[in-house]
């Protein structure tokens, strides 16, 4: 990355201390208190932002036949859920460590993987407060490399890996080649890897996600088959004011055929199945406000 100019520096540092009042704030209120804070601020600011167009183009895309009624309902709902997420974050330390707050469905499976039943290939998306799986891979005992999209700014990049050195994980493999070949080295240790598979990426295999081509990430389909492991889908339900649902869901095992191409792209359209499947199930419970499909569509007309 090119050396950031002295007045980018000074945004970045200012951005990081505005984080840490934020984080400093959070931490003095109870959980509850700091969800519903979360929500009632990004219901009020998000849809005055860029990003609530993205949005609504995105649930236009997904539920076609939707009434604007309905789309309006599920844009507010959709904010309410993304600012709960945005402050639970900050004292998800604090939610993990309360047993009351977090239910796990289908523990048995990550029991197994710790015990030898692994590896596995980890997949998810970004559904309602989705930093909580990487802390129950790591409370069941795996050993897991979880990939990250750095944020630009590095100093609250900074913050962010500190907070979730709090609740236990401590292992990431940076998005990028260099992450690759480390997910690579994983596995071939025995390892696990855990990747999140709903955002848009670029040279990725254009494959159908709700009925329009979407570039989606190779990755997870390329591990799986590489090695000859399975697919292990989870996602996270909303239960109550911060509290949680963590499912662990049925592995996927691909098919290798020995036609490479044709394998990976028919990994990816599983994967994508997966992630309709859990979007249509709690559609408020997305992260909707990230490009997913390319962005021609979403210039305004």
């Amino acid at each position: 990355m090119a050396k950031a100019s002295f007045a980018q520096d000074i945004m970045w540092r200012l951005e990081a201390v505005a984080y840490d009042v934020a984080e400093v704030l959070a931490r003095t209120f109870p959980i509850d208190a700091v969800s519903d804070f979360g929500s009632w601020f990004f219901r009020a600011l998000g849809p005055r932002t860029s990003a609530n167009h993205v949005a609504e183009t995105n649930l236009r895309i997904v539920f076609p036949e939707a009434s604007d009624a309905e789309i309006a309902r599920l844009l507010d709902a959709q904010w309410g859920e993304a600012g709960r997420w945005f402050a639970e974050f900050t004292i998800l330390d604090r939610i993990i460590a309360d047993p009351t707050r977090v239910e796990i469905v289908g523990a048995e499976r990550l029991k197994a993987i710790a015990d030898g039943a692994g590896p596995v290939v980890f997949i998810s998306g970004h559904f309602s407060s989705f930093e909580i799986m990487p802390a129950v891979i790591i409370h069941a005992g795996i050993t897991c490399q979880i990939t990250y999209r750095a944020t630009n700014n590095p100093y609250v990049d900074e913050r962010i890996r500190r907070s979730r050195f709090r609740y236990g994980v401590r292992l990431f493999a940076p998005k990028g080649s260099d992450g690759a070949r480390e997910l690579l080295r994983a596995l071939t240790r025995g390892e696990s890897v855990a990747l999140m598979n709903d955002q848009k990426f670029n040279g990725g295999i254009a494959a159908p996600f709700f009925g329009v081509t979407a570039h989606t990430a190779p990755g997870p389909a390329t591990f799986a088959l590489r090695y000859g492991v399975p697919l292990q889908p989870m996602s996270v339900q909303r239960t109550g004011v911060a509290r949680f649902r963590v499912i662990v869901h049925e592995p996927i095992q691909l098919i290798d055929t020995g036609d490479k191409a044709a394998d990976i792209e028919a990994g990816v359209r599983r994967v994508n199945a997966f992630m309709e499947d859990r979007i249509r199930e709690r559609p408020a419970e997305w992260f909707w406000v990230h490009k997913r499909w390319p962005n021609e569509i979403y210039k305004k007309r």
